[in-house]
């Protein structure tokens, strides 16, 4: 068992596994990289994008009934037989500690009528998620010629499902009861797979895995003072050195990045015509204040902000609706996004200025456009 995580390298560290990365994890800017595009199976990585599916669309008070097909899948740690009843929370949080391939499968199958019908929800979401060199065949990376991904996918699907709250207290667990609803009084004491976690070093989760065909893979995450970074690892040599390669790169990235605060999102407000609506305005905001993640020898007055907003939205409008992004830049190359949310509703109706608008915009728009 790897169970170290103090040096500090000044050095790259000397990664193992085939293809890695490493990254700030609010910008997604890298620290380092090894043969990030190359193709490799993700194994129970996959789960993250599995659970985050759930979370995203389930009901977690729902029952699921373990289906003899997910009872028969290889690998259940939780012991799942078929005809058992259990909530969705608990499934997930299950899954997610204990890598449970017939967890996932019973996830999929509560999620979709079937399992190709579910991978088909991965691939779009994946895709969603700009992970295009991505594809899945099942819900828990069970080896397929056709279920792959890259260390740079993998750590777009582990930066954005680390932004539900829900997700990263999941994975953040070290070790929790399962309890069934069916058979009564059931349960199993679940410990995470990802060793990394009680080593008091500021580690937040990931995702472990491990086939034969994958070799060791880690998605790992640890956040000391202000900064947060996400290591990826995949087909290290063994189960133990995906552990040590992750902490090399975390050792190796905290001492090159710091944040600095930028404007603050009350700062930041712009205003966009509607049409069709009871006013004709509408104002924005970001959804957070503004970090700027500043590496070795960077200086943040290289940072710059861009609206990417329209000029005009259609009624009706949500309160906290996205409307648009705040694009963060540095030397005038895109290194983050932040949500522009509108700051009130606006209902579909008549207003004389909404009328002015709307003409405008027919007869001039184009030619400002």
């Amino acid at each position: 068992m790897w169970n170290s995580l103090t040096l500090v390298s000044a050095a790259a560290p000397e990664v193992t596994a085939q293809a890695a990365i490493l990254v700030e994890a609010s910008t997604g800017r890298i620290l380092y990289e090894k043969n990030a595009d190359m193709q490799e199976y993700p194994a129970s990585m996959t789960k993250m994008l599995t659970c985050l599916l759930a979370l995203e669309n389930g009901n977690l008070d729902s029952t699921v009934v373990i289906s003899p097909t997910a009872a028969a899948t290889e690998d259940s740690e939780l012991g799942l037989k078929a005809g058992d009843a259990i909530r969705l929370s608990e499934l997930l949080t299950g899954m997610m500690l204990e890598s449970d391939n017939a967890a996932a499968v019973a996830v999929a199958e509560h999620l979709a009528p079937s399992i190709p019908a579910f991978a088909d929800q991965m691939n779009a979401k994946a895709q969603e998620i700009g992970a295009r060199q991505t594809h899945f065949m099942n819900p828990n990376g069970l080896p397929d010629a056709d279920h792959y991904s890259t260390a740079r996918d993998m750590m777009r699907i582990a930066r954005y499902a680390m932004r539900n709250p829900l997700f990263r207290r999941i994975v953040g667990t070290e070790s929790q009861r399962i309890q069934w609803q069916s058979p009564a009084g059931k349960y199993f004491d679940a410990v995470n797979t990802n060793e990394l976690l009680d080593n008091g070093t500021g580690i937040i989760g990931i995702k472990t895995g491990w086939t034969r065909a994958a070799g060791g893979c880690l998605a790992a995450a640890a956040q000391r003072g202000n900064v947060t970074l996400i290591a990826i690892v995949m087909d290290a040599a063994d189960a133990d050195v995906r552990f040590s390669d992750a902490a090399a790169l975390l050792n190796y990235g905290f001492p090159r990045v710091r944040m600095t605060a930028g404007p603050v999102k009350e700062k930041l407000g712009r205003s966009l015509w509607v049409h069709d609506g009871t006013t004709y305005k509408v104002s924005a905001h970001p959804a957070e204040d503004v970090q700027y993640a500043i590496f070795d020898g960077e200086d943040a007055k290289h940072y710059s902000l861009r609206y990417d907003v329209p000029r005009f939205m259609n009624a009706p409008i949500q309160g906290g609706q996205k409307v648009g992004d705040l694009v963060v830049l540095y030397d005038g190359k895109e290194v983050n996004r932040i949500d522009m949310l509108a700051d009130s509703a606006i209902g579909r109706g008549f207003s004389l200025m909404s009328f002015m608008v709307g003409l405008y915009d027919r007869i001039l728009g184009p030619f400002f456009g």
